[in-house]
Order: C-alpha cells, then sequence, then structure tokens
C-alpha cells in the first residue's frame, strides 16, 4: 500500500538563502534533486527515534543541505519507510520546517512514499549459504522490511491515483535478464523456485507524476543494489545493470512491464520525465557493468545535464587511493566512497537525467570545497552526514 502525506501550506515559505555554489533557479524555472541522505538505521523503529530528537546532528545537517539548495522536488534516498509515514512526518516536522543556522524552512505540500524490497524475507536461500534467513536472503539486502527506503517530498502536487510502482516486478519477467550463472557449472545460479519470486528492484521503481504548475512531470525514482557484494556469478552487477535498464525500456515505451496494480506497459513516449536517484552505477568507474550506465546516457530520449561540483576534484585529489586509476571526470563524482585498498573511491553515482523535450536550465551537485563554509555539513570520517552528496538540475517551465 502506498501512502501520500499532505504537509502544511508553510511549503510557501521564502527559498533558501543565497549560495555561492548553489544559486537560486532562474525564474521560471523548476528545481528536481536527489539526494542518497543515508537517513538509514541499523534497527527498526531507530530512525522514528533518531527524528524525535530535534538535536540530532545528522538529520538537521540533511535539512540544511535540502534548505541550502532549496530544491521545489527532491528524492531522498535510504529513508528507511515506516508505513504510517512517521518518519516522514518527523523530519519535516523537527527539521525540515526548522530554518538551520539560518537558513529558511524548506516544507513539502506532498510526500510520497511506498513499500520497497529491502529486508523483506523470501523463504529461500538467495545467496546460496545453505541457510535460509537474514539481510541476504531478503528480496533486497535488510535487517528489516523498509530499511534503506525512499521519500519523495514535493512542494508541487502529486497525482497520487496516476503514481505506479513495480515492487514485485519478476526479474525473469524482463526480456534478456541478465539473471546471474554459476561460471563453473554454467548453470543459473538461481533455482527455478526462486526465479518464480524473485524480484528485480531490489528496493522498487516508482512513476510518480508531480503537477508543477499544470505540467505534469514523471518522477522516475529507485535506488539499484551496489553491483558488489557478491561471488563470481556477479548476482549483485547483473541485477543493478537490470535495475538501471528498467528505466531504458520503460521511457522508450516497452510494454513487458507490470506495475503492483497489475497495469502494463511502460511510460507514453510523448511523457516528460526525470530519471532521479542513487543508481549506483559509472559509466567509466568502478565494479558495475558500465555499459549499461553509458546505454541510459545515450538514450534519445534521456539527457544528461553533467552536474558538477568544484568540492569533488578536491577531495578525489586528497584521497589519492583508488581515485588515481580513474578514468571520469572527477568534477562529475557525487559519492565519497573507500579510498583504500578494495574500496572504489569517489563515483558518480546519483543522477537526475530530464526528459529530451524538457529544457535545462542549471545543474548542479553540493560538493563545497574545503574553504566554504558549508563544507561542514558535509561532516568528515565516521561523522559523514552522508558518503553521497545532494544533486541538482533546474528545467525550465513550459
Amino acid at each position: 500500500m502506498m501512502r501520500l502525506f499532505t504537509c502544511s501550506t508553510l511549503a510557501l515559505l521564502a527559498g533558501a538563502a543565497p549560495l555561492a555554489a548553489q544559486e537560486a533557479p532562474e525564474q521560471g524555472s523548476v528545481r528536481i534533486a536527489t539526494f542518497n541522505a543515508s537517513l538509514n538505521r541499523g534497527a527498526e523503529g531507530q530512525l522514528v527515534a533518531d527524528l524525535g530528537d530535534p538535536e540530532a546532528t545528522q538529520p538537521a545537517r540533511v535539512a540544511e543541505i535540502i534548505q541550502r539548495v532549496n530544491p521545489d522536488v527532491i528524492l531522498i534516498n535510504e529513508f528507511d519507510y515506516v508505513e504510517d509515514g512517521e518518519a516522514v512526518s518527523l523530519f519535516v516536522e523537527n527539521f525540515l520546517s526548522q530554518g538551520q543556522n539560518g537558513a529558511e524552512a524548506w516544507v513539502p505540500v506532498a510526500t510520497f512514499a511506498a513499500p520497497v524490497n529491502t529486508g523483506v524475507a523470501s523463504g529461500l536461500d538467495l545467496n546460496a549459504d545453505g541457510e535460509v534467513g537474514g539481510p541476504d536472503d531478503a528480496f533486497g539486502f535488510g535487517m528489516f522490511p523498509g530499511q534503506y527506503g525512499m521519500v519523495i517530498l514535493s512542494k508541487f502536487p502529486i497525482i497520487e491515483d496516476e503514481a505506479r510502482t513495480f515492487q514485485n516486478f519478476l526479474w525473469r519477467d524482463m526480456p534478456e535478464a541478465r539473471l546471474p550463472v554459476d561460471p563453473e557449472t554454467g548453470e543459473s545460479f538461481y533455482s527455478d523456485e526462486i526465479l518464480e519470486v524473485f524480484r528485480l528492484s531490489s528496493k522498487s521503481h516508482w512513476d510518480v507524476p508531480v503537477d508543477i504548475e499544470g505540467q505534469t512531470i514523471h518522477l522516475l525514482a529507485s535506488h539499484p543494489t551496489p553491483p558488489v557484494f557478491d561471488g563470481p556469478e556477479d548476482r549483485n552487477g547483473t541485477r543493478n545493470a537490470d535495475e538501471v535498464r528498467f528505466w531504458i525500456d520503460y521511457v522508450n515505451g516497452e510494454g513487458y512491464m507490470i506495475d503492483d496494480a497489475g497495469a502494463e506497459g511502460g511510460l507514453a513516449t510523448d511523457a516528460s520525465f526525470v530519471i532521479v536517484g542513487d543508481l549506483n552505477l559509472d559509466q567509466n568507474d568502478g565494479d558495475g557493468i558500465r555499459e549499461v550506465g553509458a546505454q541510459l546516457l545515450a538514450t534519445e530520449r534521456v539527457q544528461d545535464p553533467e552536474p558538477r561540483s568544484e568540492g569533488g576534484p578536491e577531495d578525489s585529489e586528497a584521497d589519492g587511493g583508488a581515485n588515481l586509476d580513474h578514468t571520469g571526470d572527477p568534477a562529475l563524482d557525487t559519492a565519497d566512497f573507500f579510498d583504500g585498498e578494495g574500496g572504489s573511491g569517489n563515483m558518480r553515482a546519483d543522477y537526475v537525467l530530464p526528459s529530451s523535450d524538457l529544457t535545462v536550465t542549471g545543474a548542479g551537485i553540493f560538493w563545497p570545497t574545503t574553504d566554504d563554509e558549508l563544507a561542514a555539513l558535509l561532516g568528515e570520517g565516521d561523522a559523514q552526514t552522508s558518503d553521497h552528496r545532494l544533486v541538482w538540475v533546474d528545467i525550465a517551465l513550459q
């Protein structure tokens, strides 16, 4: 069951204070953002408990980053799903609606959240370790149902009746699916019994239409599994690739997908959209199937504004390690991953990709350089606010 929560008209408050790196959007433009904010916790109910404390440091930093960038619509990845919406309500009430350090309050008029596959027990041995149970045998890795969920916050109305979710769509039902194979035997890594129930989405895929001053823009939101933490069968890498490929097929009007309400088909080919989320895939670096990332960015109906930051290149150079072997432009990086031995280094993992019919007027990544007073919002080391950065794109209203 999906839930849409309506918030106070305080959303009409003025925008956040001007920034040196993230200027306000041009008049007549709308700002759409994505942010893996690491508002996930290791135990069920812990996020609600943390958000109940208005003095909690990490949620306050997340809120201030959002207030400073001041998007009109934002997807937050890694926000634990709570069915009654209490976590979302507490985040809005105790943090977003409170001006942080001189920033203006940021309050949505509507939010959208729905169940995800993380932590949902499959009852089967998905990781082939001879035991059933635990986070690796859930449909999406998680300690409890809803961990690593996601939520959309919007200053514009969400067209709830037309929203689609694909939480239950089966991986095997994708044509030419990259189902993992045991390299030693050449046989399918998953049994027929598993494939009869195994879902494509590690969290979910959402198509959430937003009414922006009479113009409908479909927010296509997801958070594919990281393409690591597996074995030579590459079960997470192949799943990540197909989770990303889902959007290529969806915007091209392919008809094979069935949503959770039983409706078939992809997006209308004349619909405007923005693909948002932590896709966990860099077309140049990292362990993912990179060509799928390149295919997404090269899709005719998709445009890539290439949001950039000044802090990304500075951090990449300072960290060194795995970053020294990267071929991608560090100004495009959106995630600050472990740089030591076995780590992937900084990567471009988070995307805001408008449809080609939309006019982009600006784009950026909230990654200030260390001499910027706002850099403190990122935190450091174990106290890092998130290992991802907020990414935004401005789109001209028609």
